[in-house]
């Protein structure tokens, strides 16, 4: 069985729709029926559940700019709940670990590789590799899924942040000197759920196909929805966000490519589907 935690999170939702979608045994657990900062819960609760073969591990504490003085918390769960977590799979139970772009801090401009050197820059950032570094010392059978820029049903996200604010908004400042891809959690989850359980274990990037930054995303976002907003393209330092982004956030898919795992389809293909569904759920 196939246990999935953070499974009222964005991707955690998805996941475990996926996994019902494919009729596999699985069990999605959030909070309130696990607490990762709890070692003794987590032991106990592994004890209990036997049957778990693998874990997708979706939970992490996101709010990036709070992270830089809730940092407590943010540890607690990025990196000592995932620590918790990896020590009970151990040997036996396979890990599926979602980190992030923001573990390499890169100001580059090439796409980055699995083995290029991180520089994770902010709290939210050095945790996300505290929990890489947990799950590849402590779990055997494991699964690094590095993404970027994550929006999906639940509209806890840059899009559906951009379209809200384009209602009460003439004028919309945007970053435009941060480049990466947008990755659907729908996409995102078809590719976890193909992984866990393949044995192809190892250290991959996955995000939609494509790049641009966050003016760009905005625009075509705006664009599609029909808002006639003007949007202002402004630099990561005048924009002032409390803490720091990788203005590189290009991932090489190389490390997919070898694996034999698909790629997702692009950010634009994907905006698209997201506006789509979100537009139907409106109705």
């Amino acid at each position: 069985m196939i246990l999935v935690t953070g499974a009222k999170g964005q991707v955690g939702s998805d996941v475990c729709a996926r996994l019902q979608q494919q009729n596999r045994p699985f069990l999605g657990v959030d909070i309130d029926a696990l607490d990762l900062t709890d070692e003794t819960a987590v032991n106990a609760f592994f004890a209990s559940h036997q049957e778990i073969t693998s874990v997708i591990h979706c939970a992490a504490y996101t709010a990036v700019d709070k992270a830089e003085d809730d940092y407590e918390r943010c540890f607690a769960v990025n990196a000592y709940g995932t620590m918790h977590l990896a020590k009970a799979c151990g040997s036996d139970i396979e890990l599926l670990y979602l980190s992030s772009d923001y573990i390499f801090g890169d100001d580059g401009f090439d796409p980055l590789e699995t083995d290029d050197e991180p520089e994770p820059r902010g709290i939210y950032a050095k945790s996300k590799f505290m929990g890489e570094a947990a799950v590849r010392m402590l779990c055997k059978k494991h699964y690094v899924v590095r993404t970027s820029w994550i929006f999906g049903e639940q509209d806890r996200n840059f899009i559906a942040t951009i379209l809200r604010l384009a209602d009460t908004h003439d004028t919309l400042r945007v970053v435009f000197d941060q480049i990466g891809a947008p990755t659907y959690s729908r996409d995102l989850a078809v590719l976890l759920c193909d992984m866990i359980e393949s044995g192809k274990y190892g250290v991959f990037h996955a995000t939609n196909e494509g790049e641009c930054s966050w003016f760009e995303l905005a625009q075509f976002a705006l664009r599609l929805a029909g808002k006639n907003v003007t949007v202002l393209p402004v630099t990561t330092e005048s924009y002032g966000a409390k803490a720091p982004r990788p203005k590189n956030s290009r991932l090489s898919k190389r490390s997919l490519d070898e694996a034999g795992f698909s790629r997702l389809p692009t950010w634009q293909d994907a905006v698209k589907a997201y506006l789509s569904h979100r537009k139907e759920q409106n109705q």
